[in-house]
C-alpha cells in the first residue's frame, strides 16, 4: 500500500512535465553552453523519481516522520508547480522563486529524514544536486533573456 501511494503521487507530479513542455518558446531562448542536452532530462528525472518514491516510503514506514513527510510533500508541490510556472506561464521569475523553495524543501527533507532513515536522506542527495543545477539554469536563462515576461530583481537579473 505504501508503495502504491507514493508511486501514484510521484507519477501525478511528474505528469506536469508532460502537460507543460519546453516547446518552441524555450528553444528560442538564449541558454548557457552548459545547459544539459534535452535527452538528459527524462533519464535524470526517471532516476530521481525512483529515489523520491523510495525515500518517501522509507520515511512513511519510520516512526516519527511527520516533519520529514511535510518536507516531502512540500518538495512534491514545488516540483510539480515548476513546469507550470516556467513553461506554462513562461514566468522565469516565478520559476526561480519556486525552484528556490523546492531546493529548501529537499534540503529540509534530507535533514529531517536523516535520523529516521539515512538511506532516505541519501536518496535525496542526487535530487538536491539536480535541483541546484536546475535553479542555476533557471536564473541563467532568466538573465540571458531580460525581455521575456517576468519581474526584474536587482542583483539577480540585469535589465
Amino acid at each position: 500500500m505504501d508503495w502504491a501511494v507514493f508511486i501514484t503521487l510521484v507519477l501525478a507530479g511528474a505528469s506536469s512535465g508532460g502537460f507543460f513542455k519546453p516547446g518552441d518558446w524555450y528553444d528560442s531562448l538564449f541558454k548557457p553552453r552548459w545547459t544539459p542536452p534535452d535527452w538528459a532530462f527524462p533519464l535524470v528525472w526517471g532516476f530521481l523519481y525512483a529515489g523520491i518514491t523510495w525515500a518517501g516510503v522509507l520515511v512513511w514506514q519510520a516512526q516519527g516522520g511527520a516533519l520529514a513527510l511535510t518536507f516531502w510533500g512540500a518538495q512534491w508541490v514545488f516540483s510539480t508547480a515548476w513546469s507550470w510556472l516556467f513553461f506554462g506561464r513562461r514566468r522565469m521569475d516565478l520559476g526561480f522563486a519556486d525552484v528556490t523553495l523546492l531546493w529548501l524543501s529537499v534540503l529540509g527533507f534530507i535533514i529531517t529524514a536523516w535520523p529516521l532513515s539515512k538511506l532516505a536522506a541519501i536518496l535525496f542527495l542526487p535530487y538536491l544536486a539536480w535541483v541546484s543545477i536546475a535553479a542555476t539554469l533557471n536564473v541563467a536563462v532568466w538573465r540571458r533573456n531580460p525581455n521575456e515576461q517576468g519581474v526584474a530583481i536587482p542583483g539577480i537579473l540585469r535589465v
